[in-house]
């Protein structure tokens, strides 16, 4: 990287901001999910799977596809992405395209440009300073150059190198954990095929939970990534993690429970101990001995889907709210059925890591072809 040169060039002399048709749609009114009309992914500022959080019908949509996309609203305002597949535009966000047609830009390039655009704009916008384009096109980005032109050669081969690298972690990290192994056992088959068969009732919360607030640290008094402790937020992203600091461990709360940001009732399992941000947020521990990881992940979702519809954050989650609250959980013989959980959760963690075990092998494997391929050259 020292030997690299660097020149700096301003956005819009790069890309054009593509002009789109305007779609009456409401996001409530929206499907987060496509269905058979509502095909079309479609683009607002959120930062959640890359913005793209609602489908709308192809009918009268600009499709798009190999852009960057840039949200120009809200808290996310300057969020930055490349979307590779078909979507639209539906608002409070727009996309830029490369202006030169004799430039075929790689997947790999247009990553690099992503991310040297969102260093330049990304956090430093705000709501009343908002990432538009007619505010961005005029900042500079910086990027690698050879005989005074963009060096796309370099791009192609820093990504590359990254995703190498990354998959190669991965990989590793799928081994130790033992994640590698997704095939299902009689035992998760039969607990995915009955699940619809489950018994549920009501329970106190506090008879499953001991239930207590979290340490109080304000965001002024931290420093950011000054370690390896989880300092959490009631932020539904990042499993509500915002940094991991170091700090005075008398104000550390003990992990292996369930999370709940007060204000927003966001709900979480959190594995390790944890810094809190707010003295609002719970902790809730399993009274009993069934303090299974797999148990809490089930027991974070029947909490969420249990009580989220009855908070919000005028009227906010408390501890003494919460002595009266009740939850649905499986039964067997009338007690919490902690054993079909713990399957139930395996099965579904199964299914989930299958995709990411053939993607890494599906990258390994071409790896090892690319590299092949160089050796049979020299």
């Amino acid at each position: 990287m020292q030997e690299v040169k660097w020149g700096e060039f301003k956005i819009g002399d790069l890309f054009d901001k593509i002009r789109t048709k305007s779609l009456r749609y409401k996001t409530s009114e929206l499907p987060s999910k496509a269905t058979k009309e509502f095909i079309l992914p479609a683009l607002t500022a959120g930062i959640q799977n890359q913005g793209l959080n609602n489908f709308v019908p192809k009918d009268n949509a600009t499709i798009l596809k190999n852009v960057i996309s840039i949200s120009a609203n809200g808290a996310n305002t300057g969020a930055t992405f490349y979307q590779n597949k078909e979507f639209t535009i539906l608002q409070d966000a727009y996309a830029i395209r490369w202006k030169f047609t004799d430039n075929l830009l790689t997947d790999n390039h247009y990553l690099y440009l992503t991310a040297s655009i969102s260093k330049v704009i990304f956090g430093n916008y705000e709501w009343t300073n908002k990432a538009g384009w007619e505010r961005i096109k005029t900042e500079k980005i910086q990027l690698p150059i050879k005989n005074d032109k963009i060096d796309f050669g370099f791009m192609e081969n820093f990504i590359a190198e990254l995703e190498a690298e990354r998959i190669a972690e991965l990989e590793a990290y799928l081994s130790v954990t033992g994640l590698k192994d997704y095939t299902l056992t009689k035992e998760e088959q039969q607990a995915l095929d009955d699940f619809e068969k489950l018994k549920f009732r009501k329970f106190n919360v506090i008879d499953i939970f001991d239930v207590k607030n979290t340490g109080n640290i304000l965001s002024r008094d931290i420093v950011e990534n000054s370690g390896k402790t989880p300092y959490l937020c009631a932020s539904t992203t990042n499993n509500a993690v915002s940094s991991y600091i170091s700090y005075d461990e008398k104000y550390l709360d003990e992990g292996n429970c369930i999370f709940i940001g007060g204000k927003t009732f966001t709900v979480t399992y959190q594995e390790k101990d944890f810094y809190s941000n707010d003295s609002h947020n719970l902790v809730l521990y399993l009274k009993k001995e069934e303090k299974d990881r797999f148990n809490y992940l089930y027991l974070a979702t029947c909490i969420n889907k249990s009580l989220k519809h009855k908070y919000s954050w005028g009227d906010s989650i408390s501890n003494k709210k919460i002595q009266i609250e009740k939850i649905f959980l499986p039964v067997n013989n009338f007690q919490p059925n902690y054993s079909i959980m713990k399957t139930f959760i395996s099965a579904i963690q199964k299914l989930v890591i299958k995709d990411v075990v053939l993607y890494a092998n599906q990258k390994i494997a071409a790896t090892k072809m690319v590299v092949q391929s160089e050796n049979n050259k020299n």
